[in-house]
Formats: structure tokens, sequence, C-alpha cells
């Protein structure tokens, strides 16, 4: 892992007092989930594709989506920007990665054009 994808000790200790408390059930801490969110946006990687070292991907992607929903994400990277700590763009930040399927026809399939009989009246 590079520099940029990690917090140092003080760069945490600065952010630290922005985060909310952690419950006693929690057992990834806020710096896993900001080192996560961190190799995210910077490897451009999908949550799935977070390596195992960071722990489980869909604990951390429905903490970090909590946080961006209540404002906490915002906060850490003004923070971050403020400090010169870290180069994010918090308005183009994304935590969803599911993918969206398109229909057929909105793929530029071809269309069936026109009305088809059926064998009995063709018969018939």
């Amino acid at each position: 892992m590079t520099d940029q994808t990690r917090l140092s000790d003080e760069q945490y200790a600065r952010i630290e007092p922005l985060l909310p408390q952690r419950g006693n059930h929690v057992k990834i801490s806020h710096r896993q989930a900001l080192d996560a969110w961190l190799y995210v946006y910077y490897q451009g990687c999908t949550w799935r594709g977070l390596p195992r070292e960071f722990g489980n991907w869909h604990t951390i992607y429905v903490r970090l989506n909590r946080w961006a929903k209540t404002g906490v994400l915002e906060r850490v990277a003004r923070a971050l920007q403020q400090e010169l700590l870290a180069e994010l763009d918090a308005d183009t930040l994304s935590l969803d990665s599911t993918i969206i399927p398109v229909h057929a026809h909105g793929s530029g399939a071809r269309r069936k054009r026109g009305a088809r009989r059926s064998g009995a009246r063709a018969a018939g």
C-alpha cells in the first residue's frame, strides 16, 4: 500500500475528533474504514475488490455510506484538504458501486417490426 492510501498517526489524530463515537460491538476500527475509503478512492477499485486486510468490504461500505449520509465524510474530507494532507474532492466521491442492468431495447437490440401471425391462423 502506498502512503497515499493510508493515514499516518498524525493525520488520524487530527481527524479523529470529527468521527462518531465507536460502539463496543464494532469490529473494524474507524481508522481501518478510512484507510479502506482512501484505498477505494485512489485505486479506483470496487468495494468488493477491497483487499481483505481492511476487513469485510460490506461492513466498511455500510459504515461509510452511513457517514456519507450524515455528513461525516464531507467533514473529514474538508479537514484533510484544509490540512493539505490529501487532495480529495468531496463532490465527486461515490460509495455506490451497483450496476444497473439495461433492458435489451435500451442497449441497441433490434426491435421486431409489425405483427406476426400465429401458426394456427397461417395454416387456416
